[in-house]
């Protein structure tokens, strides 16, 4: 836990802002060991915001049909997973196509897939849900910059940009 000029709590692994009566972090998980009455010896230093156009421009390009999902945030942090066949499904199940290993991602949790509109995301009926730029969804086409978070991990889809017969995201 570090404590930034205003009093505001933040995850040392993550830098997630905390109540100051926090325990664990809500985003990452670790758990919270208090500073109080020891120096502060860290250097503050400023980090970007995540800037998804930035970061889209260093990606491969992908094939016709394709898409990519980019771990955000949690564990595995910058890993990048290849949507090249439909369905790819998504758990903590060792046989998922995309292996989410957290007690947070239900074993069949989501599948990923081609829909009428492009990408589409599909919750299996998982226990805490799955989600599309912060709003809990059943099913949801996908465009390019949106996130997709699947318990603790956040994912930024990106995709070929060759949408079916004329449609846009």
């Amino acid at each position: 836990m570090t404590r930034a000029a205003g009093g505001d709590v933040y995850c040392s692994q993550c830098g997630e802002q905390l109540p100051e009566d926090a325990n664990f972090c809500s985003a990452c998980g670790a758990k919270v060991v208090s500073t109080a009455g020891h120096e502060d010896t860290t250097a503050a230093i400023e980090i970007g915001a995540f800037d998804p156009a930035h970061e889209l421009g260093a990606l491969p390009d992908l094939e016709p049909g394709t898409g990519m999902l980019v771990v955000v945030r949690g564990p595995n942090a910058g890993a990048r997973f290849v949507l090249d066949h439909d369905p790819v499904t998504v758990g903590r199940h060792p046989d998922s196509d995309i292996f989410l290993d957290d007690v947070t991602v239900s074993r069949r949790h989501a599948e990923l897939g081609r829909g009428e509109h492009g990408s589409i995301v599909r919750d299996l009926g998982s226990l805490n849900g799955s989600y599309v730029n912060g709003e809990r969804v059943d099913e949801r086409a996908l465009a390019t910059g949106d996130e997709v978070q699947i318990g603790r991990f956040k994912l930024l889809y990106v995709g070929d940009g060759a949408e079916p017969d004329g449609v846009t995201p």
